[in-house]
């Protein structure tokens, strides 16, 4: 196959981009999972990157850049940089390996698949999620592959999917507020959105808004770096965001601030809904999110008020609310709100989930579920992959016997990590693991697959926090022996002997395809670095009059397709798992969440030395009266435990942790932790009410100062 298979396209520097003639600049695009998918400039002297910054011309990003994706050149050339095959010497986890070439790694996968699928192909399971957004480098050229194979499915559950679920179950696809409106709003609630951390852009403007005199509040149960700068923070218990949205529509109902013409007309299921929300009374939430009852009083009078008076009322809410076992329907009522109250009517209001909904991406052109010729696979949760890889051969379960884990971290981000990696320290699975770094799941790999950076290859990254298309050209050769995902599964394919053309495609022939639906100009987009979704604007422009996209073309408060589904078609509350009002909680009195920290990106730059000393190391933040009932003083080790597991980190004795929930701000890699272990020791596997997604916040623990020794 010839080497334009990913050849780049390189744009050279205007005189006014660059100082020294010698550096081009490559308009690039951030590939991590994080809603700003920030326009980049990649400068490079004599085929080297010397830097990354954001691209000005770019009005979602503005040219600024997290203190993460700035590191960019530091990770790309990171002197533990996988830049060979390597094959496993040691045992399963001890990450011992020796050096091979590509023919014999190709060979031993191809023929260890092959025996495995001559008897039953649904036996190989692929593993992946977000560690790269791209529309070609993340599932094309694999989802091809595993469709001709005949593979098993892979239910990519671990993020989004039940606040998905319960926002369509509403909204429709997922469309909101634009980005570019956001300073014009009145009202901003940052709804479990540590927009600081993870929504760099959004916060920005919702700091011009401020300026102008906009109020912000925050809710969450942490004092996050947002919640610190907005004018009020609501710290609700964990997993009871769906019974305060319920609270809200209560008092709005009942003071009159509802919007009744924009009810009438554009949503169904009012009358319901206020039968429903009667019992909910901001005393009664108030116990069930252990807070006052004059908070949820208040904050429905701001919301209701700013909205009536025109104003942009603005929601933003992120997936953490999401997290616990009503997940699905905390994201359904919440987006009921804007409905309420009219705040769809104004551009800068509503709500903003994500945009991953809007613009049109032909997915059978880049995945080519054709392939699979007829056969319907069976379908593997990646929130219960500890179970299911544990799980005996039985008449209703094939045993998972080959793994290929690309663009994610299982061994560190799957929940129940003890039998997650119990899972994959079996000695008769055959692993394959496509990494830029050796990895808390790279050791326990058969064969580890060296893959490109953002910097290495072409892509094309689809935003879930703005409404541009955007595109990452080529800025350098792939170092070592690298390559792209792309290149690496066309590769094994041709080992396979697989014939058909579809793996020869080249990158811009995959992204050029994949897009196509959309009436942008991919060549000019190429040069730009970026290309409007045209079909996203009217889309948006109707929320103000209607044109919701549900069934019914309205906000639907009852919505049809949930009954369908086996769920209540209305707007409810379904408490946690591991509720703090429970039995459970006799033994395990405190709930944990582990929030992203600032300076990585799920697991990603955790390795990166500069970035992992800002953050230190593992903390705990507890709350000064629940560390003192437990002995517990500021930065001593303590040991955070339950039935699934334990783990050891330093304790930060700070109100920002809300009495009775802990948070462990995550994720990191075991390996690099001192006990070896993260917070995801302590997470169970139960899913949520929609979406089957996990529950990383329906956590119950106890803490206790650490004894040497005893983990």
């Amino acid at each position: 196959m010839p080497d334009s298979f990913y050849a780049p396209t390189l744009v050279t520097a205007r005189s006014s981009d660059a100082t020294d003639p010698a550096i081009r600049l490559v308009r690039a695009a951030c590939p991590h999972d994080c809603p700003d998918t920030c326009a980049m400039l990649v400068q490079v002297r004599d085929g080297v990157a010397i830097r990354v910054t954001g691209n000005p011309d770019h009005r979602p990003t503005a040219g600024t850049l997290c203190t993460k994706v700035a590191r960019y050149v530091e990770r790309t050339y990171h002197h533990d940089r996988l830049l060979h095959p390597l094959k496993r010497v040691g045992a399963k986890g001890e990450g011992r390996f020796e050096r091979i070439g590509w023919d014999e790694a190709l060979d031993t996968i191809a023929t260890r698949l092959s025996a495995i699928a001559a008897r039953d192909p649904e036996r190989i399971v692929p593993y992946s999620y977000a560690g790269t957004m791209g529309l070609v480098q993340g599932e094309s050229m694999a989802q091809r592959f595993f469709h001709k194979l005949g593979g098993s499915r892979l239910h990519r559950s671990i993020c989004a999917e039940a606040g998905s679920v319960g926002y369509a179950y509403t909204l429709g696809p997922r469309m909101g507020t634009d980005i570019e409106r956001v300073q014009d709003a009145k009202l901003i609630v940052f709804w479990g959105a540590n927009a600081i951390a993870s929504s760099l852009h959004f916060w920005s403007r919702a700091q011009e808004a401020k300026r102008n005199g906009a109020r912000l509040i925050a809710i969450d149960p942490y004092r996050s770096l947002t919640a610190e700068k907005c004018h009020e923070l609501i710290a609700l218990l964990p997993g009871t965001d769906s019974a305060l949205a319920l609270g809200l529509m209560h008092v709005l109902i009942r003071d009159d601030l509802v919007d009744d013409d924009y009810v009438a007309r554009h949503t169904i299921g009012f009358d319901a809904l206020q039968e429903r929300a009667a019992s909910f009374t901001p005393e009664h939430v108030a116990a069930i999110c252990g807070i006052e009852a004059g908070a949820i009083e208040s904050l429905a009078r701001q919301y209701g008020e700013a909205a009536r008076q025109g104003d942009g009322a603005l929601i933003r809410v992120n997936y953490g609310v999401q997290r616990a076992r009503g997940g699905g329907m905390a994201v359904r009522n919440i987006t009921c709100l804007p409905a309420i109250v009219g705040a769809f009517r104004h551009a800068a209001g509503g709500v903003l989930l994500s945009t991953s909904g809007a613009g049109s991406v032909d997915k059978a052109a880049l995945t080519r579920p054709d392939l699979l010729a007829g056969r319907d696979p069976r379908t593997i949760n990646m929130s219960t992959i500890g179970d299911d890889l544990l799980r005996a051969e039985s008449p209703d379960f094939k045993k998972i016997e080959a793994l290929i884990v690309y663009n994610s971290n299982p061994v560190a981000v799957a929940p129940d990590s003890r039998k997650v990696a119990a899972g994959f320290a079996r000695e008769d699975l055959f692993t394959v693991v496509l990494e830029h770094f050796q990895t808390d799941t790279a050791d326990y790999a058969d064969i580890v697959l060296p893959a490109t950076t953002q910097l290495e290859h072409f892509d094309v990254v689809k935003p879930y926090g703005h409404y541009d298309l955007m595109v990452n050209n080529r800025a350098i050769e792939p170092l070592g022996e690298a390559k792209p995902n792309t290149r690496i599964f066309s590769l094994l394919a041709k080992r396979m002997g697989y014939t058909e053309a579809c793996f020869d495609d080249d990158d811009e022939t995959i992204a050029a395809a994949g897009t196509s639906t959309d009436a942008w100009d991919f060549e000019a987009a190429k040069i730009l670095g970026w290309g409007r979704l045209t079909s996203v604007d009217p889309a948006v422009a109707r929320f103000g009059d209607g044109g919701f996209p549900t069934a019914s073309g309205k906000v639907e408060f009852r919505s049809a397709r949930a009954e369908a589904d086996g769920l209540d078609p209305l707007p409810a509350y379904t408490a946690p798992y591991e509720d703090t009002r429970s039995a459970l909680a006799s033994r395990y009195p405190l709930a944990m969440i582990s929030p992203p920290a600032r300076n990585f990106l799920n697991s990603t730059f955790v390795n990166v030395e500069s970035l992992r000393a800002t953050e230190g190391e593992p903390w705990l933040d507890i709350h000064p009266d629940d560390a003192a009932a437990r002995g517990i003083e500021d930065r001593c080790t303590v040991r955070v435990f339950n039935d699934r597991g334990a783990m050891q980190l330093r304790a930060r004795v700070t109100d920002r942790a809300r009495r009775g929930v802990v948070v462990a701000l995550s994720i990191w890699w075991k390996k690099l932790a001192k006990d070896g272990r993260n917070a995801n020791e302590l997470t169970g596997q139960a899913l949520t009410d929609m979406g089957q997604a996990p529950t990383f916040y329906d956590c119950l623990v106890e803490i206790e100062r650490a004894i040497d020794g005893n983990p």
